[in-house]
């Protein structure tokens, strides 16, 4: 039913085959470094539109039953979330670039940057040797990740949860004790779920060591600023929810409609004001419609997505709230969402309550 999973495990393979994708991962995490964290990302969606789309045509056209016609490379697994442009090298990379950038070279922060420097993954690095090595380094250890995830973490052959997600935010979490930031950092609000005081305004508090890294700064920074209230969240999600579910429904692709979220960010990339993010929410709303389709009708399965997509929006939320909004630092929300929910998924799959965990 699925066209891949999202990692082809080399651990326990031929030392030639991870030599391989460990020299490449460090050339990919290094890639992402030099073009900028989302940048790299919005490569992924096009990468993976790409590969989708071969995958639906091969399918339509029945070409994998026609020996010599088919198209044998899997653009989606080996390039999109392999070692080029997968998020847990590329995208990872980046962002750990930028954290080690915004201490090590603070008079490279762009004009009209109004958060912490550490997380600008708009920025690109370009060929400054020493970022490129950070990235590369991170690049890396996010593959390293993903593969032990993959060929260890496994419950009766189902993977626990999506390893390049989880990955993802690994990295980026590690990053912060190793370039100097606070894991999860200080709130200023009654709380870390409290958004208020970035909606005041409240300066950020002088930091105990005198650094003044965050002067001019507001105390609190969420994610996005025009997508970070409950009900707006859980509205894009249903939304994008259902999209996701009805691309699967039609195409029998679980990887299209993240891929057209992840492409529509190069317009917020480009400065477009209040482009949502949905790359979460579609890829969950396609897991969701997945999960329900052999058992029910096509509709019920769409419902079904738009709940997922929903839910996923709200981790996001709830993520990004205790765990980006007071460092310095990104720490992917969507990643952090993704790798909640199908770890959700999985364990109702082990467990006989759903049909099938999707991709993994």
């Amino acid at each position: 039913m699925f066209d891949i999973a999202l990692a082809v495990p080399v651990i326990g393979g031929s030392w030639e085959d991870f030599a391989l994708l460990f020299i490449t991962a460090l050339a990919g995490g290094a890639f992402g470094a030099a073009l900028g964290a989302l940048p790299a990302f919005i490569f992924t969606g096009f990468v993976v539109f790409l590969g989708e789309g071969i995958g639906i045509v091969t399918r339509v056209f029945g070409l994998d039953a026609v020996p010599g016609t088919a198209f044998t490379g899997d653009v989606t697994g080996v390039i999109g979330f392999g070692a080029i442009t997968g998020p847990h090298i590329a995208f990872a990379g980046g962002v750990a670039a930028t954290a080690y950038a915004a201490k090590q070279y603070p008079e490279m922060e762009p004009d009209g940057w109004d958060y912490h420097f550490g997380k600008n993954i708009l920025y690109a690095f370009g060929t400054k040797p020493d970022i490129l090595a950070v990235g590369a380094i991170f690049g890396a250890i996010g593959m390293l990740i993903t593969e032990v995830g993959y060929a260890v973490v496994v419950v009766d052959g189902t993977a626990v949860t999506d390893f390049i997600a989880f990955s993802v935010f690994a990295t980026a979490f590690l990053a912060r004790p190793v370039f100097g930031y606070p894991i999860i950092g200080t709130s200023s609000g009654s709380d870390h779920l409290d958004m208020s005081p970035f909606e005041r305004e409240d300066p950020h508090p002088k930091a105990d060591d005198g650094a003044v890294e965050h002067d001019g700064r507001v105390a609190t920074e969420p994610w996005l600023p025009h997508q970070y209230k409950w009900t707006g969240v859980t509205a894009i999600g249903i939304v994008g929810g259902l999209l996701g579910g009805f691309i699967y429904i039609k195409t029998g692709s679980v990887f299209m409609g993240y891929a057209i979220s992840a492409m529509s960010l190069l317009f917020l990339n480009l400065g477009v004001e209040k482009i949502p993010v949905t790359h979460h929410i579609t890829l969950l709303g396609s897991v969701g419609a997945a999960v329900i389709v052999p058992e029910f009708s096509p509709v019920v399965a769409l419902l079904a997505a738009g709940v997922f997509g929903a839910v996923t929006g709200l981790f996001g939320e709830l993520t990004q709230r205790l765990f980006y909004a007071h460092s310095g630092t990104h720490v992917d929300p969507p990643a952090m969402a993704i790798a909640i929910v199908m770890a959700i998924v999985a364990v109702l799959s082990i467990a006989g309550i759903l049909p099938n965990a999707a991709y993994l």
